[in-house]
């Protein structure tokens, strides 16, 4: 009996632009060969290094792999076309294998920016490493050239987006060891890194000797907005910016975040201290309203100090609005929220009240 040929796969016309599979049939580093069913093999064409160096040790012969076409028919008769893509897939999986274990990678900082570095992984994908998450210096341009360790705090391959962390890098025990010569109460000479609307983030030299080029070992600190002033702050932008020198109080170590808190105010003495004396137990004011909140009314002492009515000391069918001046009795004093306890004055306790 005659055997019947197998029916042979028609050859594919691929079109520019076409993302097809294929087996890779040579590998050289002059010459990559992929078989996509055209009439002709096709030709690998990648003019940049480290792409071709990342094919040649990531592939074997007979590897089946995703191409893209660049040109369906070259001069020469045959199909040319990218292994790019399939490079960015293997990157893309790595780092986020990497983003999941957090294992630190080293990545080369290229440029300076106004929020952070630029930074490029061995693989040729770049990333940013924002100041709050790196031991930014005095001089960052220092920095520019050189290869540090860090971990990939986000990943997002639709939008070529990558974020890096410097300061996850650093274990509990490298923290300590860090911030071993720093103490609570201590004063710091430190430098803003980045500013935040709730607080701002400094890099604290502790190193004994540190090096001229400002290159030595650095901590992360940082100042929460309720410490920068005894006032009250509403923008921090209006006061700081990146790369100016401040001086700080130690107020305490967070271990979690590898962190030195600090204090700008604790600096000086608190103010208010004085002005609250003067809020003796019963004694009457005559003051205005300056908000109505769920809890209670708030009050203008003056001197940025707050009076508060708490909502139980308000009278059965009494009512306040905005700008109202009342008559008040001082009950207790809140040094630390600069705030003092009132109650209104009344001609006669009604039943109930408190």
């Amino acid at each position: 009996m005659k055997k019947v040929a197998a029916a042979k796969t028609p050859f594919v016309s691929p079109h520019k632009g076409d993302m097809l599979t294929g087996t890779i049939t040579k590998l050289t580093s002059s010459e990559i060969l992929v078989d996509i069913n055209a009439k002709t093999e096709a030709v690998v064409l990648e003019k940049e290094r480290n792409i071709m160096n990342k094919i040649l040790s990531s592939f074997k012969v007979g590897d089946e792999i995703r191409v893209q076409v660049l040109n369906p028919e070259s001069d020469f008769g045959y199909p040319v076309v990218s292994l790019r893509r399939s490079v960015g897939d293997i990157t893309w999986d790595r780092l986020a294998k990497l983003q999941k274990s957090q294992e630190p990678v080293g990545v080369m900082l290229d440029m300076a920016t106004k929020g952070g570095f630029l930074a490029t992984t061995p693989d040729g994908i770049s990333g940013f490493l924002p100041n709050s998450h790196t031991s930014s210096l005095e001089n960052p341009q220092g920095l520019i050239g050189k290869k540090i360790k860090v971990v990939v705090l986000e990943l997002n391959r639709e939008l070529n987006k990558i974020i890096f962390s410097q300061k996850q890098v650093m274990g509990p025990a490298d923290f300590q060891k860090l911030i071993k010569n720093l103490k609570i109460g201590q004063k710091i000479d430190a430098v803003v890194s980045n500013v935040a609307p709730f607080g701002i983030f400094l890099s604290i030299p502790v190193d004994e000797h540190p090096a001229d080029d400002g290159t030595g070992k650095l901590a992360e600190g940082f100042v929460h907005i309720s410490e920068i002033s005894w006032e009250n702050v509403e923008n921090l932008n209006d006061l700081f910016k990146i790369g100016d020198k401040i001086t700080g109080i130690v107020i305490g170590f967070d271990k979690d975040s590898r962190r030195v808190n600090l204090s700008v105010k604790r600096l000086t003495a608190d103010p208010f201290e004085k002005k609250l004396d003067e809020f003796t137990f019963d004694k009457k004011l005559k003051v205005k309203i300056i908000k109505i909140i769920s809890s209670g009314v708030l009050l203008d002492l003056g001197d940025n100090i707050t009076g508060f009515i708490k909502k139980e000391k308000i009278p059965v069918k009494t009512t306040y609005k905005e700008g109202e001046e009342i008559a008040v009795t001082v009950s207790a004093v809140d040094k630390k929220r600069h705030r003092v306890e009132v109650s209104p004055v009344l001609a006669a306790k009604p039943i109930g009240y408190r």
